[in-house]
């Protein structure tokens, strides 16, 4: 897009140059800080401010916080306030309430005092440039601690363009972003989609083998339904040599050594090491006293993600954390690849969920995984031959899923581009509305 048509320094290195008809003004004399307090047995809306989503009435998002037993004195928030928290300030948590309502009094409360639009502002503190500020700007002894208080956030400086250039900008940036976000939908979609084929695909094959004409059968368990004529139901453990529950305590960590595979790494029929931990050779020794991991094993989460299982690569030595349950075929009777994707199966997977329990945090105990129900097996070179047709497909599937996933992600950081050279000057949109 086209630039302005003459700039000047902003004296402001981050921010670089700006319009030569745009100025600077720190933070504290457009906005001021507002602690109005809510009256006792108020019924005002409570309000919150998210990372991701900005501000938000509580009620719509309870699993995201505890609920507050009561509001009386919480902050007063008019539509067109902004929320700051202040911890988070430096992540995001920074946001303009389109509500009336109230807000803990742990957060600030911004009013403007100048003539400006306050959805130009929120573009502006949340296109990502500004976070690197906030963080410098807050104070703390450590990063968990660093808060953004008022009389440092007041010293910020921040471009103040001319209020019908603020209305230009929103206005494209409204339209443009809509636009991103309808596309971003669509590749979403499209990922769901092509992630429940790749289910549907697993189990069709896993259940009902890769002849559409086999005569089938009730298999007499209601969730896994028919089954092929000549299989029958049969248990977890009795297909497998073992079936180990691993430590229930947090192993220490280093930057090197064995990787630790906790359930974050348990991914869908592979195993995530991007950032995997690490742990001492003591420590491997240690956590591997119940049974030591050998490739081919596979590894099922306890906890989230409940039911993911991947399994062991050839020649990797990996040490098993905790709410993790360590699976070894037994040769003889499966096929481990096999036995990967008939435990990634609906079927399955909708049995794992069912026996899992908790109050707060689900998880699976060892007797309902020792006796999970399964389809009995077909023969060991019929179980290869269903893997390797399922190892053929889902490559490909997940191929498609990566490029679309790729796509997702440079729309996002198309966004964000967008909207940082927007609002501060350095591509001229106002004749784009």
């Amino acid at each position: 897009m086209r630039r302005y048509p003459e700039y000047k320094e902003s004296g402001v290195e981050w921010i670089g140059a700006i319009p030569a008809h745009w100025e600077m003004i720190h933070t504290k004399y457009l906005f001021r800080l507002v602690t109005e307090p809510a009256p006792q047995n108020h019924d005002y809306e409570l309000l919150s401010i998210y990372t991701d989503i900005g501000v938000r009435p509580r009620k719509e998002l309870e699993e995201r916080g505890n609920r507050a037993t009561t509001t009386d004195g919480y902050w007063l928030v008019k539509k067109g306030d902004f929320i700051v928290n202040k911890l988070l300030a430096w992540m995001g948590a920074i946001g303009l309430s389109d509500y009336e309502g109230v807000t803990s009094p742990a957060y600030d409360i911004l009013r403007k005092i100048q003539p400006l639009n306050e959805r130009f502002y929120e573009y502006l503190f949340r296109c990502g440039l500004y976070f690197t500020e906030f963080k410098k700007w807050s104070k703390g002894i450590m990063e968990v601690r660093l808060r953004l208080y008022f009389n440092q956030f007041g010293q910020i400086p921040l471009v103040f363009p001319p209020v019908d250039d603020q209305n230009k900008i929103v206005d494209f940036l409204d339209r443009k972003t809509g636009q991103i976000d309808e596309l971003i939908r669509i590749k979403e979609r499209q990922v769901e989609l092509l992630q429940e084929q790749r289910t549907a695909l697993i189990n069709q094959a896993v259940t009902k083998g890769l002849d559409p004409n086999v005569e089938m059968k009730p298999s007499g368990v209601e969730w896994i339904g028919e089954i092929p004529k000549d299989r029958k139901v049969t248990r977890l453990k009795y297909i497998c040599e073992s079936i180990v529950d691993c430590e229930h305590k947090t192993a220490p960590t280093q930057e090197t050594g064995y990787p630790l595979i906790r359930t974050p790494n348990i991914g869908i029929g592979h195993l995530i090491l991007d950032d995997v931990h690490r742990v001492s050779e003591k420590t491997y020794q240690e956590w591997s006293r119940r049974a030591i991991p050998q490739s081919g094993d596979l590894i099922l989460a306890r906890e989230a993600p409940i039911g993911n299982v991947a399994i062991i690569p050839t020649d990797l030595k990996v040490c098993l954390g905790q709410r993790t349950v360590l699976i070894r075929p037994d040769k003889n009777k499966v096929y481990a690849m096999f036995l990967v994707y008939l435990m990634l199966g609906d079927e399955t997977q909708v049995k794992l969920l069912g026996h899992s329990t908790g109050a707060i945090v689900h998880h699976l105990n060892m007797t309902d995984i020792r006796n999970l129900e399964l389809p009995r097996l077909p023969s060991l070179p019929i179980q290869r031959k269903i893997a390797n047709f399922l190892d053929h497909k889902i490559k490909q599937i997940d191929e498609l899923i990566s490029v679309e996933q790729r796509k997702i992600e440079l729309l996002k950081e198309y966004r964000q581009s967008l909207i940082s050279e927007a609002v501060t000057g350095k591509i001229d949109v106002r004749s784009e509305v």
